[in-house]
């Protein structure tokens, strides 16, 4: 995120580089770079002439470095910006003959997306000597929260931690998904005031009692009635909850609440920080690891595998999901 803020501050003083190569799993910020150039570094009267849109699936590298080649009309510079890059991932090394030699009254912006190029090979090393190459990183789970706070924070809202990771349990990884829901709530919601689990419920459909964060709460607190209850929801709204879904993501917990009794210092800073949980999730950690010693979450954790490959059709295609949630709660409560 940094490295994106300085490359926007870059371009808003006019250091303009002649490409900008963006690569990368995560689309979002390959998609906020090329928008923000699309939109700030031409007036509007010059982008008619001087601004072309190329998808990579409609041209060839030969169609890309004739148009950057060209001169801009009754501007500075022209911008040339190919979307869907990716189409192109053949032959892409081809234009290291453009990057070479690169026209100066052009800038060309390549969205490579979901792929990066080889960093061994002569296109980046080209690139990398007169533009920029930004590869943009998928974020990891434990991420996405902190990620969720930074946007939100110059807009001036916050979100409480659940709120948080409501979102990111329902809607995973996926910054564009995740942003497009925020954005809904701005429009909904009075700035400086606090994102809540009730806003997610009522305004994007998340239950705030019903949901894998809430499943793995009662869980830890070995919250018998909630836990069924929660596992109840889920058998009967299948599709909003689908169970490998949540087989991931208690694997992902107990494998958590492993390492919690791996540690010598369990001081609420040190566990926050080896487990990669926000410190106000850390007490729930602790109540789960009384409540589950060491070799029953080894036996939890080979039961979450057994059941993941159950859960997709192997040894069970007969068995509803449903059912096979619960008898995956029964066991691992008892």
């Amino acid at each position: 995120m940094d490295e994106v803020k300085q490359l926007v501050s870059d371009i808003k003083n006019g250091q303009l580089k002649p490409i900008y190569f963006l690569m990368g799993e995560e689309p979002y910020y390959i998609d906020k770079i090329s928008d923000f150039i699309e939109n700030t570094v031409l007036a509007e009267e010059e982008k008619g002439f001087n601004q072309m849109v190329l998808y990579g699936r409609d041209v060839t590298i030969d169609d890309i470095v004739g148009q950057a080649k060209r001169y801009p009309m009754m501007a500075e510079r022209q911008v040339v910006i190919v979307k869907e890059a990716q189409d192109l991932s053949r032959y892409i090394e081809k234009l290291v003959s453009y990057a070479s030699n690169p026209q100066p009254t052009t800038v060309l912006v390549v969205n490579y997306k979901y792929k990066k190029i080889d960093k061994r090979k002569g296109l980046y090393k080209a690139i990398k000597k007169v533009g920029v190459v930004y590869e943009s990183k998928k974020l990891y789970e434990n991420q996405v929260a902190d990620w969720i706070r930074r946007v939100l924070a110059p807009k001036k809202y916050t979100i409480s931690p659940k709120a948080a990771q409501m979102l990111v349990e329902f809607l995973g990884t996926d910054l564009s998904k995740i942003n497009n829901e925020l954005e809904k709530l701005q429009i909904i919601l009075d700035k400086d005031t606090q994102i809540t689990p009730e806003d997610i419920e009522k305004n994007i459909g998340i239950s705030k009692d019903y949901n894998n964060f809430e499943l793995r709460k009662a869980i830890g607190e070995r919250n018998v009635v909630k836990a069924h209850q929660i596992v109840n929801y889920f058998a009967e709204n299948p599709k909003d909850n689908p169970m490998v879904m949540t087989v991931s993501l208690l694997f992902s917990y107990f494998s958590q609440l492993l390492n919690y009794h791996g540690l010598s210092d369990k001081s609420p800073r040190n566990v926050a920080s080896a487990l990669r949980v926000n410190p106000y999730f850390v007490k729930d950690y602790d109540v789960a690891a009384r409540n589950f010693p060491m070799r029953k979450v080894s036996a939890v954790i080979a039961l979450l595998r057994e059941f993941d490959v159950k859960s997709k059709g192997v040894g069970a295609n007969s068995v509803p999901q449903g059912d096979l949630l619960k008898e995956l709660l029964f066991r691992i409560l008892n």
